[in-house]
């Protein structure tokens, strides 16, 4: 029987940030999913997606010019609650509500944490094009069972510092291991020396998320480290090193 408290979260709805990007109807559009909590089901804070707006904004900036409009998904709840998987499920429900308001327009997934391994799931969503995870939150035990055929025909970009302390990046790499297995369009960026936040890199894993978005929704060309890791087979596609400077003028 639920709580109370699990009531009250299942009865809320998920919700899209106001949207930033040039006015008009978009070309394309990228959800923002942010970090969260292994269990909870207190509503999500907007704090919670106030972390993503820098990321954002860098997105936009880089495929306003395209049409490039981003929202941030606020969640039900904070947590992913085992096999409920909520914030899946609000992913899934802001794919939908961006074909109702805008129909046909292909969507990316950019994930930071549970954000990320969140991306990764509803990908399968007819509407996505690619799915960017950023330190995507996934217990190491749990990465033999974690599904990934709904990522077949679905561009993916993973993103992992080498000292993150939380979730060590071995469990990216098999991930992405299990994915590159049925899906050429796979790659795997690790950030040397940079922790769980990937704080100390942030510019150059923005500018990373961006080549990689924009060149998947507007079919540009991406730059040349995506497109060697892309073709690269395993291991050197998915530890690929992101250099200092990445995306810089």
């Amino acid at each position: 029987m639920l709580t109370r408290s699990e009531v009250a979260g299942r009865s809320r709805k998920a919700a899209l940030g106001r949207p930033l990007g040039p006015g008009g109807a978009p070309q394309g559009v990228v959800l923002l999913l942010p970090a969260g909590e292994a269990l909870g089901v207190r509503r999500s804070t907007w704090r919670a997606g106030a972390a993503l707006l820098p990321l954002a904004r860098g997105l936009v900036r880089a495929g306003g010019e395209d049409g490039l409009a981003a929202h941030v998904v606020r969640y039900r709840m904070r947590g992913w609650n085992g096999e409920d998987a909520d914030p899946v499920q609000d992913a899934l429900w802001a794919v939908d509500e961006v074909v109702r308001r805008h129909g046909d327009v292909p969507v990316a997934l950019v994930g930071v944490d549970m954000g990320g391994r969140a991306a990764l799931r509803a990908a399968g969503h007819s509407a996505v094009v690619c799915a960017v995870a950023l330190a995507p939150w996934l217990p190491a035990g749990a990465v033999g069972e974690e599904p990934v055929k709904q990522l077949g025909g679905r561009r993916v970009l993973i993103v992992h510092g080498t000292d993150d302390a939380y979730v060590g990046p071995e469990v990216s790499y098999r991930l992405a291991e299990r994915v590159k297995k049925g899906n050429r369009d796979v790659c795997r960026f690790e950030v040397h020396s940079d922790g769980h936040a990937l704080a100390q890199h942030r510019g150059e894993v923005t500018a990373l998320a961006a080549d990689f978005v924009v060149g998947c929704l507007f079919e540009r060309d991406f730059s040349r480290p995506v497109t060697d890791a892309l073709a690269a087979p395993p291991p050197l596609g998915l530890r690929m090193p992101l250099a200092a400077g990445f995306g810089g003028r």
